[in-house]
């Protein structure tokens, strides 16, 4: 017989399956590349990565943003999305907040977008080297891989990585985005070129 209690675990029950629906139907949309480039700042990403095997390859198979960006996991997935926040922040108040003058000008914004490639790179391969390259592993790994077939530089240097414990980030940096270059190596080159003039007779 239908009663009070039956009414409101049939509500309960109904309003956690279309959340839990719903949540799920956010997070599919979310994991859209077209979604992940939506954003002006995202657009210098999405022009690399369609420069790059994850894009296109040979086999055919494509590695959207997801597939590297966001894990498959439940709370390590929820845990991402909440962080993801930030972008949003930097689109719109943030570091991207610039002018529609700026946005148009595609060699100006990219000088702008520079700036701040180096720390937001550095963010993501930190968040890939605490997690052992969890995204990367999630369709490549060292005991799938056939060392007789790989070229003698990936053949050589794999089972050394195996062995030294490193992990796919440490070595595969510029693989979808173009790798920025370490500003604090390009100020040591400078202060040594300042002491060797000071150092080194002038001709």
């Amino acid at each position: 017989m239908f009663n009070k209690k039956t009414g409101l675990f049939l509500a309960i029950f109904a309003l956690g399956f279309a959340s839990f629906g719903a949540m799920n139907a956010f997070f599919s949309y979310t994991n859209t590349t077209e979604f992940c480039t939506s954003c002006h700042s995202m657009k210098v990403n999405l022009v690399e990565y369609q420069d790059t095997i994850h894009y296109k390859s040979a086999s055919g198979v494509r590695a959207e943003c997801a597939d590297c960006h966001v894990p498959k996991e439940f709370l390590p997935k929820l845990k991402a999305k909440i962080i993801a926040a930030k972008d949003v922040y930097h689109e719109f108040l943030g570091d991207f907040a610039v002018s529609d003058e700026l946005k148009n000008d595609p060699e100006a914004y990219l000088e702008h977008y520079n700036k701040h490639r180096w720390d937001m790179a550095n963010a993501v391969w930190d968040k890939m080297r605490a997690s052992d390259s969890r995204e990367c592993k999630t369709c490549h790994s060292f005991a799938a891989m056939d060392f007789d077939e790989q070229g003698k530089s990936a053949a050589r240097k794999h089972p050394r990585a195996m062995e030294d414990g490193k992990t796919c980030i440490d070595c595969h940096k510029g693989i979808a985005h173009t790798e920025p270059e370490d500003p604090n190596l390009e100020l040591d080159l400078d202060l040594s070129a300042d002491a060797a003039d000071h150092i080194l007779p002038k001709k």
